[in-house]
């Protein structure tokens, strides 16, 4: 257990604010005047971690900080003081959120074995809107790039193969049955696979979920890792969002399916890293005896 002396936990203390911020400002500020975003909200609206909630620095499990009287972590739910020294309490985490983490870890792991995946084309955001009323498409304000029509003909000119229940959900009734895949929250350790955007996506919740045992660096890791998968997902999909600043990638067509692919590769790789990351963080919690093989 690495113990770090006050200089040193306020300069990361610094640095992880001075990251966060520089990542929230921009949402913070069309918060405050009331404006949307269809691309950037998604990571302050979907995921339930609020901004506040991701500036506030924690070391994760294996380290503890000196000088306990002047760290903010001394009042804070799940940390412990012993002498002048403050950590995690991991009887305490383990206790509350145990059976959390023994979920995210046999997901994390069962994903992690599995090969990726690439020929999704993000198809899955075309599936959401496929037959719908223009009126209850979710980002109505933006037009669709090949109109209603032209949309529902991307759908149904190709194979949806939608791996993620969290995606999948969202498909019309009309696009559901076109799915290769009936993906549910039961059979989501057996489906995700780690080409998957969203599985990626994912990371960021299952890292701040487990919040304080995860270190806010790496949860910052997961929605940087997030934030660029997001960008991807929204410029592959029916929308034009040209007026933003995203070029869309055009799946339609041979070119951007190899563009989209390389994309995807690319995030799989990230993801993975991050995976045993997160698995290693648990296992700083739980006993190995009580969790399944690393990936």
């Amino acid at each position: 257990m690495q113990v770090l002396d006050e200089s040193e936990w306020r300069r990361r203390t610094a640095a992880h604010e001075a990251r966060v911020d520089s990542a929230t400002a921009a949402h913070l500020a069309r918060r405050r005047d009331h404006r949307k975003h269809p691309v950037e909200d998604f990571l302050f609206t979907y995921y339930s971690f609020k901004p506040a909630q991701l500036r506030r620095w924690h070391p994760g499990a294996g380290l503890r900080l000196d000088a306990a009287a002047g760290a903010p972590q001394r009042d804070w739910r799940f940390y412990s003081v012993v002498g002048d020294v403050v950590g995690l309490d991991v009887e305490a985490f383990a206790a509350a959120r145990g059976d959390t983490m023994r979920f995210v870890r046999d997901l994390l792991v069962r994903t992690a074995a599995r090969p990726a995946r690439f020929g999704c084309f993000g198809l899955h955001e075309w599936a959401m809107v496929y037959r719908l009323d223009p009126s209850d498409v979710r980002h109505a304000g933006w037009p669709l790039r090949l109109g209603a029509s032209g949309t529902d003909a991307v759908v149904e000119s190709h194979q949806v193969a939608c791996s993620h229940f969290d995606a999948f959900r969202f498909f019309t009734p009309e696009a559901a049955p076109l799915n290769a895949l009936t993906p549910t929250r039961e059979t989501q350790p057996a489906l995700e696979q780690p080409g998957c955007l969203h599985a990626g996506m994912d990371l960021y919740k299952w890292a701040h979920k487990l919040v304080p045992a995860v270190s806010s660096d790496l949860v910052m890791d997961c929605f940087e890792l997030a934030r660029d998968i997001r960008a991807l997902d929204m410029r592959a999909a029916p929308y034009d969002l040209r007026e933003l600043g995203y070029e869309p990638v055009r799946i339609e067509t041979a070119e951007g399916k190899a563009e989209y692919a390389a994309a995807q590769r690319g995030f799989s790789v990230r993801g993975q890293a991050l995976r045993a990351r997160l698995v290693e963080a648990i296992d700083d919690v739980v006993s190995d005896d009580a969790a399944s093989p690393r990936p």
